[in-house]
Formats: structure tokens, sequence, C-alpha cells
């Protein structure tokens, strides 16, 4: 099988991490595919804030903590959270930063990396605590929050595929 096909297929959400950090070189790998997504007319609306920085990854953790309303950690221990934002003023902003999140995932498995898509992005960065965030980090515009890639190394093994729905595919 074609080794695209392959990791497209074997690609699961993982919700358990090892705390060991990613190395640079494979999180830039990831962040690079992300850029590579397909977006309407090229226009290229998403933007990524790779967060590193366990201060921040734990900020963000309660802030969607706080909004699904518990205390637990929604981002399942991982290291590193990807948050993936678009400009409000593209009219495929959601589209297009749906599929970073995607290639994000993808990325990620064709390298070794666990990784899933966390909701509640656009309530955290449409909060003025969030509107801060991107302040203090000179990003500027009408960004809305699309999703939280998170990464890091599996702490065990991820479920095989449930499988296919028979109606998943009507031809014409």
């Amino acid at each position: 099988m074609n080794e695209v096909l392959k990791n497209l297929k074997e690609r699961r959400s993982c919700r358990c991490y090892l705390p060991d950090p990613i190395p640079e070189n494979v999180l830039e790998q990831i962040l690079e595919a992300g850029t590579y997504a397909a977006t309407g007319m090229g226009r290229q609306a998403p933007i990524m804030i790779a967060v590193t920085d366990p201060v921040m990854r734990d900020r963000l953790s309660a802030m969607n903590a706080a909004i699904m309303g518990t205390d637990s950690d929604p981002f399942y221990g991982a290291p590193v959270v990807i948050v993936v934002l678009a400009d409000r003023n593209v009219r495929t902003y959601l589209y297009d930063g749906s599929l970073v999140m995607g290639n994000l995932m993808n990325a990620a498995h064709a390298l070794g990396i666990g990784s899933c898509w966390i909701h509640r992005a656009k309530e955290e960065f449409d909060s003025e605590e969030g509107k801060q965030i991107l302040r203090d980090l000179g990003i500027e515009g009408d960004y809305e929050g699309i999703g939280h890639c998170i990464l890091g190394y599996t702490n065990g093994e991820c479920r095989p595929a449930a499988p296919r729905k028979e109606s998943y595919i009507y031809r014409v």
C-alpha cells in the first residue's frame, strides 16, 4: 500500500501522552506540513501558535477546561499544543483552518508522534484573556480559534480504526 494512504488509514487520535518533549526538528516538520494545507484561493488565512512553554500550555489548558466545565487537563498531558486560528475576514477561514489541523495530525503520525484535535479554541480566543494572549504575541487581526492540535509521544497503544460504515460513500 502507498505510504501516504497507509498513514491516512492508520492515524488515530491519542488521549494519553508521555511528558517527553518533541525534538525541534520533528516539530518543525509538522508545522511546515500545516503551512502546505490547501486554502481557499491560496489566501493562507490560518496561523499557528506552537506552544511548548509549559506555563502557556497549562494556561491554555485551564482556559479550555473552564469552558468545558471541568478542572481536568483537556490536553491529556500532551507537551505540545499547536493552536490554529484563521482570519474571519476570509470566507473560507473555517475550512482552511480545518485543513491545517488535518495536515498537522497526519504529518505527526507519519513522524511517529501522537495527536488529537481539541475543540473550544473559538471560545478561548473570543474571550478577553485569549485576545490579550494574541496581543501579547504581537498578533493583530480578527482571528477565530479553529482548534488545538495536541502533540506528543503516545503512552501506550492507540485503538485500531473502527470499521467504516456502509453508507459512507454514494456513487452516481
